[in-house]
């Protein structure tokens, strides 16, 4: 379906106003890749109806999550006061993103964002009522010392949280140097190195690959994916991070769970790891939001029907979030991939 800027243009003001409140006056770049041309347009467009002086650079689509832009890219990066990002992959996790924040930057990570996301979907979630639920999970994980997560397709797998911060993704980014990537509507944090136990069955979809036919397993010791099991898709897995060819790429990077009860598991990541109730586990790069762990890439792997225990207490089961009291969301239960 192609969709045309009176489609699209709604959605894009949303992103330009209720997620990076954009103002008159600031320098807006839009980074995209030739496939995300036509939401660049639009954002760019949704932009000078504020008065901003909106730009937009075009980049080769990178390879991987987390690959870093040109020196070029990099440096408008750091003179802008919002950034867009609709890019094929994501950059979010890259030294470029790193240092415009530090510069005062608010980045819209927009990674594998499609036409139909523009219309409907996780951007119908009302961001604002959803912000307690996920300041209020961020605040359990980093007050947690341990967190276990299993489901019924096998999935036991134990790590360590201790004095590491959770991290409220709540799709807005108004203030300098803040971050959002809606629709993903999430709570995370960077477990500590080296903790990481057990099996990980991924049900869901893969950064990069998209939605799984068959179930991809990760055998995780001392922190570190030490095995890939599978078909096809655990294949294109074990390519992508030997492709990378740093030790660091296997190593468990984040455990999140999704919180947007508008967003659907489609194959996209900022759809997929912002479902309501779905867990995801990344490998790579953290040291962008925690961790202490440099790696050139970043791939979450989403997992259905999950049960979350913080220090032994249950917070998620069977995909339901529990016990929580902040909203009418928080014993919603996300729907089966379409």
């Amino acid at each position: 379906m192609i969709l045309g800027f009176v489609d699209m243009i709604n959605v894009a003001k949303i992103l330009v106003v209720d997620c990076a409140s954009v103002k008159h006056g600031e320098k807006v770049l839009v980074v995209t890749d030739a496939s995300r041309l036509s939401i660049a347009i639009v954002l760019a467009a949704a932009a000078r109806e504020r008065d901003a002086e909106s730009v937009i650079m075009v980049m080769p689509p990178p390879k991987v999550p987390g690959q870093e832009p040109s020196i070029i890219v990099a440096e408008a990066m750091k003179n802008a006061h919002v950034i867009f990002l609709p890019l094929t992959r994501s950059i979010a996790h890259t030294t470029a993103t790193i240092e415009a924040r530090k510069a005062g930057a608010r980045v819209i990570s927009m990674a594998e964002f499609t036409e139909e996301m523009m219309v409907s979907g996780g951007m119908e979630a009302d961001f604002v009522s959803q912000k307690p639920l996920v300041e209020k999970l961020a605040e359990l994980l980093t007050n947690a010392n341990t967190a276990q997560v299993e489901s019924p397709l096998g999935t036991n797998i134990s790590m360590q949280l201790a004095e590491r911060k959770g991290r409220a993704l709540t799709g807005i980014a108004h203030e300098p140097g803040s971050y959002a990537t809606p629709p993903d509507i999430e709570a995370s944090i960077a477990p500590l190195e080296d903790t990481a136990e057990g099996v990980v069955m991924v049900d869901g979809s893969i950064a990069g690959i998209g939605l799984l036919t068959e179930t991809v397993k990760l055998v995780v010791k001392k922190g570190k994916v030490v095995e890939i099991l599978g078909g096809t898709e655990a294949r294109k897995l074990k390519d992508m991070l030997e492709e990378a060819k740093n030790p660091n790429v296997y190593r468990i990077a984040e455990l999140g769970i999704g919180l947007n009860p508008k967003a659907k598991l489609k194959g996209t990541i900022l759809e997929d790891e912002g479902a309501l109730g779905v867990i995801h586990i990344a490998v790579g790069k953290n040291y962008t939001f925690g961790g202490k762990i440099d790696a050139p890439i970043h791939v979450d792997s989403m997992l259905l029907n999950c049960t979350l225990k913080l220090d032994g207490k249950l917070v998620l089961k069977d995909g339901k979030l529990l016990n929580l009291q902040v909203g009418r969301h928080s014993e919603g239960r996300f729907h089966e991939k379409k």
